[in-house]
């Protein structure tokens, strides 16, 4: 399908699907957060939300759409059970394309898979440290790790890549919290003497708000509620002769909302066609 004959946007609907969680109401903050800002840039005839844990659930949201053209965009980090399983089941998707009740219903990639996620992360980590050079700092993706979460693994080694080749930073690293290498180890990995840590999740949780930070040694187990923990606030943290600085989870990241646009037109794709 070329450009000229994808469908115009002030026409059509928008979902962006989340996870959602029924323990942490941080989990789809994101979500709505870039659903809101790409609403107000009046793209979309209607943006709507649904999630697998909280409501509005992926079974009773596309009742809410008008618009008889829908692209879906999941806001996930990487491909894998929910992207290829859960979600086209719930939403009834026979494909990249659906036609159904007249209704065409366009499948895209989840936002993790975008390019331009690795823009989304650089502008996070710059951000996150002002005004250190770059060429003097260790970057840290933090991923979850463990063979439950193979394909968010390959996505933070994905950017890894990409990131590494620009030979901005000293060095770019993925880390894990449950398989090797593990962040809990990022003094010895880092060799610069700035390190930024980058959590590659979609939401702050109790990874990011708890359990990283309990593991970089910034946070002491046990501590504060997560809502009161204020970790990202804090920096720089000096430990290890280091000068660390600790991002919030990049699914938070204002440019996110953008890299859900360019899936939206990343799905003009000859391979996604009918």
């Amino acid at each position: 399908m070329s450009a000229s004959t994808l469908p115009a946007l002030k026409d059509a609907a928008l979902v962006i699907v989340g996870h959602g969680s029924t323990l942490n109401p941080d989990s789809s903050a994101p979500t709505f957060v870039h659903a809101r800002a790409i609403a107000e840039k009046g793209i979309f005839r209607e943006v709507h939300t649904c999630f697998w844990k909280e409501e509005p659930s992926m079974r009773e949201v596309l009742w809410m759409v008008e618009s008889d053209e829908i692209f879906i965009v999941p806001n996930f980090i990487s491909e894998g059970y929910f992207t290829q399983t859960v979600i086209p089941r719930e939403l009834n998707l026979t494909g990249p394309l659906t036609k159904r009740d007249g209704k065409v219903i366009r499948y895209c990639q989840p936002v993790g898979s975008h390019p331009h996620m690795t823009d989304a992360l650089l502008h996070r980590a710059r951000e996150t440290a002002p005004g250190v050079p770059a060429g003097d700092t260790s970057l840290f993706i933090v991923g979850h790790g463990t063979d439950l979460n193979d394909n968010s693994a390959k996505a933070a080694k994905d950017q890894v890549r990409l990131i590494s080749a620009l030979g901005e930073y000293a060095e770019v690293i993925s880390a894990y919290m449950e398989e090797a290498p593990l962040i809990s180890d990022w003094a010895s990995l880092a060799h610069a003497p700035n390190v930024v840590v980058v959590p590659f999740f979609i939401s702050d949780g109790l990874h990011s708000y708890e359990d990283i930070p309990v593991l970089l040694g910034i946070a002491k187990e046990g501590g504060v509620a997560a809502s009161q923990a204020d970790v990202f606030r804090r920096n720089p943290y000096h430990l290890r002769g280091r000068q660390l600085f600790y991002a919030s989870a990049i699914g938070t990241e204002p440019m996110i909302a953008e890299v859900i646009l360019d899936q939206v037109m990343a799905w003009n794709d000859p391979a996604k066609t009918d």
